[in-house]
């Protein structure tokens, strides 16, 4: 009697288990692209680790592609989006790499508590740990991020280098556009409208009350339906809050790079105008330009602030330069320039160089003088 009491407990339990990670069962969709991004992926359940959520429970939704055999690549995504940002590039790369991809809780298909719930940086820095370590079972992998998931990508950068013994190996690190320095970003209406009390509940109403997309572009119907998935437009009023985390921790997140012995590629594109350029050298120049680890510095001259949805193919061949060794040494710079682009297209990422200001030493037998170019006199 006890045995079969047994069965039925793990039968129960099993049932229940499935019902927990049943997520929005009864959803309706109008796009294929979100409906086929849902079914290919899998849930596992985080505890949060932020003290105001009261241990609050989550299920996380992820993919996985290609064969595990190759090398692991990790996607981390940005805000107010999800892995769906990764559409486009995942196709040019899973057959190389074996590649996973999350929606953190508050975005894509992941629970979206609402209530003043706390969408954490540092948490969600957390959880990507427990998802390489615990999930995906990555223990050596190179990590790409972009927006929002470029500074939990810093955070996660920081608390690897302080472990003397983590039980992982982050072997490159990709960063695209990202407001990572706020001081230099041009913030959106509607990202400050965010951590106003009053302006952004109305803001979120009035989003709320928009239609849906039913058709007309294929990713722009997937986009709506992700968004409305789980109630994610309301969520949006308690993920933009992390700007305020970032700029409390954006310093000393960035202060990572320089002391990272992960080689870093660093891709942006050019006409971003939420994110510009600057923001982009300034992290160059600071961090990266002068650390001992290897840096690349890449600039997409006809995408805007997704690169991966804008030119998929251009960020692929980084990706591909970068973990395949193609990169080139600073002595090697010079030469590696001019090759690259002598064969670039005009759509291809262009390489910008360190950045070494000596005094030069022509070895010219002619100098120059006020009055006129003239021949050295021969000691």
């Amino acid at each position: 009697m006890k045995r079969i009491i047994t069965g039925l407990t793990v039968l129960v339990l099993f049932y229940f288990s499935q019902l927990s990670f049943a997520q929005d069962d009864d959803f309706i969709f109008h796009s294929d692209l979100a409906r086929d991004w849902y079914e290919g992926g899998q849930y596992f359940e985080w505890t949060s680790t932020t003290a105001d959520n009261d241990a609050a429970k989550l299920n996380i939704f992820y993919r996985t592609w290609g064969d595990k055999s190759k090398p692991k690549l990790l996607l981390v995504h940005g805000f107010p989006n999800s892995s769906f940002d990764y559409y486009h590039l995942i196709p040019l790369l899973e057959n190389d790499y074996y590649i996973a991809t999350l929606d953190f809780p508050g975005s894509g298909f992941s629970d979206k508590p609402l209530n003043n719930f706390n969408y954490m940086l540092a948490e969600n820095a957390q959880i990507v740990e427990h998802f390489v370590r615990e999930v995906v079972e990555f223990d050596d992998f190179a990590l790409y991020t972009h927006d929002r998931g470029v500074s939990i990508g810093l955070a996660l950068l920081s608390h690897y280098l302080d472990n003397p013994a983590p039980d992982y190996r982050i072997n490159y690190h990709f960063i695209s556009n990202s407001g990572m320095f706020l001081p230099l970003a041009t913030l959106v209406p509607f990202q400050t409208a965010l951590l106003d009390a009053q302006a952004g509940p109305r803001l979120i109403a009035a989003r709320s009350a928009q239609a849906r997309l039913t058709e007309g572009d294929p990713e722009a119907v997937a986009f709506s339906d992700i968004f409305a998935f789980n109630d994610g437009n309301a969520a949006l009023l308690y993920v933009g809050r992390y700007l305020l985390e970032r700029q409390a921790n954006e310093t000393r997140w960035l202060q990572s790079l320089p002391r990272s012995p992960i080689p870093v590629a660093l891709l942006w594109g050019l006409t971003d105008d939420i994110n510009p350029i600057r923001i982009a050298t300034h992290v160059w120049d600071n961090y990266l330009n002068e650390r001992e680890a290897a840096s690349s510095f890449w600039i997409l001259p006809s995408a805007g602030h997704y690169p991966q949805r804008d030119k998929p193919e251009e960020v692929a061949k980084v990706v591909r330069m970068a973990l395949s060794g193609q990169l080139p040494t600073r002595e090697a710079e010079a030469e590696f320039m001019r090759q690259y682009s002598g064969r670039r297209t005009t759509e291809d990422a262009i390489y910008v160089g360190y950045s070494r200001v000596e005094p030069l030493n022509f070895p010219s037998s002619i100098e120059y003088t006020p009055s006129g170019y003239r021949l050295k006199a021969v000691e």
